[in-house]
């Protein structure tokens, strides 16, 4: 009997022993999984006449691989939104983990991504073109070129991303629009609730302002000489069918569809709200990795 006692005790101790190792195991490699580095960072913009901060995930090999330089993806938040959204509302800084981009999310205020016409140090459009793009391939080991660098944006980050992409399509191969406010220059204040169509009165101007149709995504489709259409990023849509916004991106979708411009348009259940764009800026990132070297 006492032999039996010995043998189950030893067994149990051996058991334990085992657990202890695998449970360790487990412990050392959870420990070692991929993490990003989040930063809060500002840029002394000599355009906005004020320091415009941002943050920014690096990828979790940045500080150990001291060569290797990275492509990087900026994000835009939405109106009455600020830079540090994305981060606080969503879990891009985990998502990031597996990958190996660089992450900007830049500030936008209420200005619509546009230099404003009534306010001369809201310059949103040229203060991230002309500014904060190279500030970041300045400070940070980036591959400073179109082939490694895509934006995208939710509400009005995607109506900005969508026109960054437009405007500037040296500068991205790949662009993104979360249920994105894209017919955003032709809200007035007849058209639209007060406390949106204020924002774009200060931004655009009156319904009859030239910014206003300089700015126009669908005007600048549709007046695109073929020649352009070659040199643009891929274009990438989403948008919720219950969101109120379905409409305009599906017709947006249905004008680069008949200009042949390449672009991919998904409408999937969902509403205007982070716990959708929580989900699909895990697909913007999974669509990176084709575009984004």
């Amino acid at each position: 009997m006492r032999k039996k006692q010995l043998k189950s005790i030893f067994g149990l101790l051996l058991l334990f022993i085992f657990s202890f190792s695998v449970s360790a195991q487990q412990a050392t490699q959870q420990t070692e999984k991929s993490t990003t580095t989040v930063q809060d960072l500002k840029l002394d913009s000599k355009l906005m006449a004020r320091k415009m901060p941002y943050k920014i995930i690096l990828p979790s090999k940045y500080d150990t691989e001291k060569t290797k330089r990275y492509g990087v993806i900026y994000l835009l938040h939405g109106l009455t939104g600020h830079y540090d959204n994305w981060t606080a509302k969503t879990k891009i800084a985990d998502y990031a983990a597996q990958y190996n981009y660089i992450i900007v999310t830049a500030e936008g205020d209420d200005g619509w991504y546009s230099d404003s016409v009534t306010k001369a140090n809201d310059k949103y459009e040229s203060y991230i073109v002309k500014e904060l793009v190279p500030e970041i391939d300045k400070k940070f080991r980036t591959v400073a070129n179109k082939n490694n660098r895509s934006i995208a944006g939710l509400s009005m980050g995607g109506y900005g991303a969508i026109k960054f992409g437009l405007k500037y399509p040296e500068m991205f191969s790949l662009v993104g629009s979360f249920s994105g406010a894209l017919p955003a220059t032709g809200w007035t204040d007849k058209n639209s609730a007060a406390w949106l169509s204020k924002s774009i009165m200060t931004v655009f101007g009156d319904a009859a302002h030239e910014t206003r149709y300089s700015n126009d995504i669908y005007k600048i489709v549709r007046e695109m000489p073929d020649t352009n259409k070659k040199n643009l990023p891929f274009i990438y849509l989403d948008c919720g069918t219950e969101d109120f916004l379905i409409q305009p991106n599906r017709d947006f979708a249905a004008l680069l569809f008949e200009k042949k411009i390449p672009h991919e348009f998904r409408q999937l259940p969902g509403k205007h709200d982070w716990s959708y764009w929580n989900s699909q800026v895990q697909e913007f990132l999974k669509l990176s990795q084709k575009f984004v070297k």
